[in-house]
């Protein structure tokens, strides 16, 4: 079963965000705590989205009183693509615990964001995969995605881009951005000049 995640999936989110980076070899970079993920989903203006998934046979056989313990998530947000004009999704992780690995629950995790895409008119579902990840890769091919070849994924993180945010002394996006007010949600009419 896949449902949106909720508060109380968070402890066992994190506990999974922290397997798969072990499982993809760079434990000591995952640094990601039950507070920042309650934040980033449920705070004021959530900017990242998820869905868990439940394996009810495992957790019914075990205890039928408890609420389920999710064995997976998916942990989305918003993009946009100027050149089509919309949002998409992108899939920042997709991870199945390896004892409910084989059971559907990863392909059903991806087909409930392809129809959120197709539901909201997203065009596109985007995520990354390691290029060592040959199991993920045969799934995800098996399923009809198709890997972005001819893109190369660059990031700025720690000094980098401290460094790069130190190179222009210009103002802050907020500072840059007019505002017609408070509750209004757009800038005021433009100025002639």
């Amino acid at each position: 079963m896949i449902r949106p995640i909720s508060p109380q999936d968070v402890p066992a989110v994190v506990a999974m965000v922290h397997e798969l980076a072990t499982y993809e070899r760079a434990p000591e970079e995952c640094h990601l705590t039950e507070a920042q993920l309650h934040a980033a989903l449920f705070g004021p203006t959530p900017a990242l989205f998820g869905h868990v998934a439940v394996d009810l046979a495992v957790d019914l056989a075990v205890d039928a009183a408890r609420d389920p313990e999710p064995v997976g998530f998916a942990l989305w947000f918003l993009n946009f693509s100027t050149w089509r004009g919309g949002h998409g999704i992108y899939l920042e992780d997709l991870y199945v615990r390896p004892q409910a690995r084989g059971t559907g629950l990863g392909r059903a995790l991806l087909a409930t964001l392809a129809r959120i895409c197709v539901d909201r008119g997203y065009g596109r579902l985007d995520w990354s995969v390691l290029d060592w990840n040959t199991p993920a890769r045969d799934v995800y091919g098996a399923l009809g995605a198709a890997p972005v070849a001819a893109w190369i994924p660059y990031r700025l993180d720690g000094e980098a881009l401290v460094r790069m945010a130190q190179t222009h002394p210009g103002p802050t996006p907020e500072a840059a951005i007019p505002s017609a007010g408070p509750g209004t949600g757009s800038p005021p009419d433009p100025q002639p000049s």
